[in-house]
């Protein structure tokens, strides 16, 4: 098995931000992490400001599923040419751009009729939503790992992890400032004309060398659906097992808890500014410092060490939360759990990046990550849609202690794999 390439010194795993594709990577992280938070947890603080049930939100976090079962249709995104575009993008940019452009039309359809029009119409826009930010996801996730090799992966991550968190940013403080100054329909309109910067950044970027990518041939279905599973086992062989279910529990504890984060803020009583200021503009600012030591940590010593500390983390700040739940509208109490939770996710979303692209091989790059991030997240987004039954039936407290008892599994299977000194590559 082969050794993954680290830099001899902190002045070389530096020099990985100087990179023009990781460089893009910045801009494709904003595309892709606008839609996600509108989709996971700006849409709640509007239907809850709206008056609907924590319960009716719980079930419509369901909307993003999506997410989960993206590898059933990332075949297609790694073998099949669309008509026109392909000629135009070229494989990963072509089904990018097409992505883009029906993210940008359900919001803005979700900006027009709203929730209050007709609950079960807005929910299918958000599904409209979701659908094509995975498949975006598919796309670029395809691309990153095809337009750099394997040591310059971590400042990919990286990179992607600063633009995501900006947009984070914007869909989340931006969003709600937006809503409590003009309203939620203005709101939407102007993140679906931010949508644009994705555009831009597909045009401008060069498409990676796909050349290697055999053609599906007549036996089509092998090619591109049984044969990234059994070169995963082939790779893995008695470890492939364990890989999964890892992938599988590893984001159980902080996907549940998000979806009752901005229920419980407006029920503690935070007004949506202090919600901005503190959850998107402070937190995500910290989040940024995560990232960025994340990248340099993973060229330096690659994923499995600072992972096991991510696991260990993530459960102890959703702890937080249980107490802010107990102590109340307590602002100093609040900063400290969005701190911690924001400093954990960056660092913790960076190298799972990196670690999920270790696991891939190029010649079923779409298909293979996405089964490892649909495996990521499915099981964690079939919980949450529970979530709020389990706030209005045990309350706030008891919740957030369940959700982090949902990290142990995770803390112990990347111990074991630590132990192990285990290469994934």
């Amino acid at each position: 098995m082969k050794e993954t390439k680290t830099f001899s010194s902190w002045k070389s795993a530096l020099s990985i931000y100087k990179d023009r594709a990781v460089l893009a990577m910045l801009f494709f992280g904003f595309s892709a992490g606008l839609p996600f938070l509108i989709v996971f947890a700006t849409t709640s603080a509007w239907l809850r400001t709206e008056g609907v049930t924590r319960t009716a939100i719980g079930f419509f976090s369901w909307a993003a599923l999506t997410y989960g079962f993206k590898f059933v249709w990332a075949p297609l995104v790694d073998h099949l040419r669309l008509p026109i575009l392909h000629n135009i993008f070229g494989r990963r940019r072509s089904w990018i751009f097409l992505a883009q452009i029906f993210v940008a039309i359900g919001i803005v359809l979700m900006a027009v009729m709203g929730p209050n029009f007709d609950l079960k119409l807005f929910a299918l826009f958000v599904l409209i939503v979701s659908f094509a930010s995975a498949t975006q996801d598919v796309g670029i996730d395809a691309w990153r790992i095809e337009s750099a090799p394997l040591e310059l992966q971590g400042g990919m991550s990286a990179a992607y992890q600063f633009g995501y968190r900006i947009a984070l940013i914007v869909s989340g403080a931006g969003a709600l400032y937006m809503a409590d100054y003009s309203s939620w329909n203005m709101s939407y309109l102007i993140m679906a004309s931010l949508m644009s910067i994705g555009l831009v950044t597909t045009f401008i970027v060069a498409e990676p060398d796909t050349s290697s990518i055999k053609p599906l041939g007549k036996h089509w279905l092998k090619n591109a659906v049984i044969s990234p599973f059994i070169d995963f086992y082939q790779r893995h062989r008695s470890y492939a097992f364990l890989l999964l279910l890892l992938i599988g529990v590893f984001r159980l504890s902080d996907i549940s808890m998000g979806v009752m984060a901005y229920p419980l803020y407006i029920d503690l009583g935070f007004t949506l500014t202090e919600i901005a200021n503190v959850s998107k503009v402070f937190g995500v600012g910290v989040t940024m410092v995560g990232v960025a030591a994340a990248g340099v940590f993973i060229a330096r010593f690659g994923v499995f060490t600072p992972l096991l500390y991510c696991a260990i983390a993530t459960s102890l700040t959703t702890l937080l939360f249980a107490l802010l739940a107990i102590f109340g509208n307590n602002l100093e109490l609040f900063i400290l759990a969005i701190v911690g939770d924001n400093l954990t996710a960056g660092v913790t979303g960076t190298v799972l990046i990196a670690f999920l692209s270790s696991l891939t091989n190029k010649e079923f790059t779409a298909t293979q990550y996405a089964l490892f991030t649909s495996l990521l997240v499915l099981p964690g987004k079939l919980l949450a849609g529970f979530s709020g039954a389990i706030v209005d039936n045990l309350d706030y407290p008891i919740f957030f202690a369940y959700a982090a008892a949902l990290g142990l599994p995770a803390i112990l299977l990347t111990f074991y794999f630590k132990q192990r000194q285990y290469d994934p590559t």
